[in-house]
């Protein structure tokens, strides 16, 4: 796999999303190489314990979007969100089973706008799907795939809030 190639489309897709409302919705970008894929998180640093590393801490939660060897072969870049180790999430008392099943009951009424989508996997893939792409077009997919979690990223902040520890008085 052409590494640099795809991180530069990835970077080419990155600059095209909406800063401001990046910067209004807190979110976060990063582009790398993770597990033999040239990847695209999104995520917010409220989202783990780990300030000063984020995309690799322990307990975090993030939007991703890849390709690799394999899903090039197929003409598809792969996008989920995951959802690691909440129950260690600082201010919050989680099981991973409750907050993936109450994240899940509501993003379905947005699956309609997600392609190949799919919430059967276990706690820590929250959802998961993929979308056709030719190489010509991959930027704008995905550009499509990043807007589209910025719709629904307050889904996150909506589960957590299920969760949060309250201080008593």
């Amino acid at each position: 796999m052409d590494y640099e190639y795809y991180l530069e489309k990835f970077r080419k897709s990155a600059d095209q999303i909406d800063k401001k409302m990046l910067r209004k919705k807190h979110l976060e970008i990063n582009i790398g190489v993770t597990l033999n894929s040239v990847v695209l998180k999104l995520y917010k640093t409220e989202w783990t314990n780990d300030k000063t590393d984020p995309i690799n801490a322990k307990t975090r939660i993030f939007f991703a979007i890849w390709v690799n060897d394999e899903t090039i072969k197929r003409n598809k870049v792969f996008y989920n969100i995951h959802a690691l180790k909440l129950r260690e999430l600082n201010g919050y008392s989680i099981t991973s089973r409750a907050f993936a099943n109450s994240f899940r009951e509501d993003f379905m009424k947005f699956e309609r706008n997600w392609k190949n989508v799919s919430v059967e996997f276990g706690p820590l893939t929250l959802m998961e799907g993929w979308e056709h792409f030719k190489n010509e077009n991959l930027e704008n997919s995905i550009l499509k795939l990043a807007d589209n979690f910025l719709s629904i990223e307050y889904l996150i902040d909506k589960t957590l809030k299920k969760f949060e520890i309250t201080k008593s008085s």
